[in-house]
């Protein structure tokens, strides 16, 4: 695999700790600029606002421009949001930091992995994507813990400079490791992404992305009570816990990603029959120390393997301009976040017990799997032919010389 994979792990490993630390140092923030915590709570929806926004949007406005000279651009206002959060001096100052700290992400995520898969063979499209994210799940196991005991011990301050800090690395290692030759920009130009955009199985793939990853976050964002509820773990114990978490995305995603090069739909359809599952058996999972430890790792697993086969699902739909797809498809990972707590918070509410957001999850998991069941329905009647067990292969390429994309 090519080093500069490495420099966009280490952008994507920037993001993911900006990302979710805040969630870990809240209260500090809150004690400093005099707010609640539900107050402080609005800055991670800023942050997701951002993603929402910018990723769309970045994506259109530089459709034409150089990949590596856009990656590179998305970083440094990853490095004036992060920068400027550091110094805010008051809440909505940092408010407005934190949106213009999300604008990239997505942006980034979407036209790296068209970097990505330009940098490799076919046959190994998905794992340079899995590559990629390596940077983000490999955040949630050391970055936040570590971003967040340097907010405790140094101010909060300090981690959004640190984080500044890993931006200008990731500008570094782009600059330095992402080929001219794999740079350039979308021929088709804004409208071309537009039109690719907006085709039916652009939208299925991104309707899976909601449902399936909506599951997760209908659970996930609910794990401490989980676990200190039902499973009856002392507040202490989470943190490395979800380290975890952590470590079963990291595996997930690796799996996911090779998996994926000898059979994406399949791998697709496995990852999220397991995600029902697990989430289906939380309830009883969550009985014991030993096993709610395991069905967070099982957890995390099963969802991040899912993670780039959807990416480059999206992607291989909107071939002729994958760009802004790309990039939208991390808009659908975070309606999918917002949407996901937002249900499971109502099972919860509704007084169906601590582990009732799992069982919400599941349900939404089966939506997932209904949703990418009727992708698979389109493309067979459009046409496509069964290669292989788990493979299809597209009846319509746009050059004859082109090698069949294997679904």
């Amino acid at each position: 695999m090519p080093l500069a994979l490495l420099a966009l792990a280490v952008g994507a490993f920037g993001i993911g700790t900006t990302e979710f630390v805040i969630m870990g140092l809240l209260p500090d923030v809150a004690d400093d600029l005099n707010i609640s915590i539900p107050a402080g709570g609005h800055l991670v929806s800023a942050y997701a606002l951002g993603v929402v926004i910018g990723a769309p949007l970045l994506a259109a406005v530089t459709a034409r421009m150089p990949r590596r000279r856009v990656l590179i651009g998305l970083m440094v206002l990853f490095v004036v949001g992060n920068a400027v959060s550091a110094v805010a001096p008051d809440y909505h100052a940092l408010m407005l930091a934190r949106f213009v700290s999300g604008l990239p992400h997505g942006a980034f995520f979407g036209v790296g992995a068209v970097v990505a898969t330009s940098l490799v063979a076919p046959e190994r499209k998905a794992r340079s994507v899995s590559l990629m994210f390596l940077g983000l799940t490999v955040a949630n196991i050391v970055g936040v813990p570590v971003a967040t005991a340097m907010g405790q011990q140094l101010g909060w301050r300090a981690t959004f400079l640190a984080v500044s800090a890993i931006g200008l690395a990731a500008i570094a290692a782009l600059a330095a490791l992402v080929p001219a030759d794999h740079g350039h920009g979308s021929a088709v130009g804004v409208r071309g992404e537009l039109k690719a955009l907006g085709s039916l199985p652009v939208w299925l793939a991104l309707g899976t992305t909601v449902a399936g990853f909506g599951a997760l976050f209908a659970a996930y964002s609910y794990i401490t009570p989980m676990l200190t509820d039902a499973a009856g773990f002392a507040e202490g114990s989470v943190t490395l816990l979800l380290a975890l978490f952590g470590v079963g995305a990291t595996v997930g995603n690796l799996v996911g990603g090779r998996l994926a090069d000898h059979s994406l739909r399949a791998t697709l359809f496995g990852g999220l029959t397991s995600l029902v599952v697990v989430l289906a058996l939380f309830p009883l999972l969550m009985r014991t120390e030993w096993s709610a430890a395991l069905a967070v790792l099982l957890l995390g697993t099963a969802a991040f393997t899912t993670g780039s086969p959807l990416q480059l699902m999206v992607m291989e739909k909107a071939s002729a301009a994958p760009s802004l797809a790309s990039s939208a498809n991390q808009a659908a990972f975070n309606l999918a976040n917002a949407g996901g707590a937002w249900i499971g918070g109502l099972a919860l509410a509704a007084g169906f017990g601590a582990t009732s957001p799992a069982v919400t999850g599941a349900v939404l998991a089966v939506l997932g799997l209904g949703v990418a069941g009727v992708a698979y329905a389109v493309d067979r009647g459009r046409g496509a032919t069964t290669a292989a067990p788990g493979r299809l292969v597209a009846a319509h390429v746009p050059e004859p010389e082109a090698e069949p994309v294997r679904r």
